[in-house]
């Protein structure tokens, strides 16, 4: 049985642990982020219940690799959450779809390929490409129930 233990002594940097190993190594590593948003939609030219105005809670799960820095980093979760926000979230939560995503059949296949490409612009850009030590989206899930998705892959973008 394993019991609650108050350790010894905190690790101190430059004492316990030197700046030189907290990279343990040069292997390209993947993070993974989710996120949910509420947002309403139809689709055009189907039928069916959702040719009708209506809701999900969608949930956005991203795959970012790339290599780790002196720290052991490759990018920050925060700085995930942050492109997020202020790049992707911004015309999804709590909007209506067909309004404010560009032309197109606001189904999960399309709505996925728009916010891998979102994501990937994002991480693209001069700063953060050194500052992510080259991150790249892996793959980007969109769940719109939660047993249905729809996935955009690196290996397939790239090649289309």
């Amino acid at each position: 049985m394993y019991g609650f233990r108050i350790v010894d002594k905190i690790q101190k940097l430059g004492e316990d642990i030197k700046d030189d190993q907290l990279k343990y190594h040069s292997k390209r590593v993947l993070v993974s982020k989710e996120f949910t948003f509420d947002a309403a939609h139809h689709l055009h030219n189907y039928e069916g219940k959702c040719k009708n105005l209506h809701g999900h809670t969608y949930r956005v799960i991203f795959g970012i690799s790339g290599f780790i820095d002196d720290r052991g980093l490759m990018i920050d979760f925060g700085d995930i959450k942050e492109i997020w926000k202020n790049e992707i979230e911004v015309f999804l939560d709590h909007r209506y779809l067909n309004e404010t995503l560009p032309p197109m059949n606001t189904t999960a296949e399309n709505m996925v390929v728009w916010i891998y490409e979102k994501m990937a612009e994002a991480l693209k850009q001069e700063d953060r490409v050194t500052q992510y030590n080259s991150a790249r989206i892996e793959f980007v899930r969109l769940f719109e129930t939660p047993t249905s998705y729809a996935e955009a892959r690196r290996e397939w973008m790239e090649i289309e």
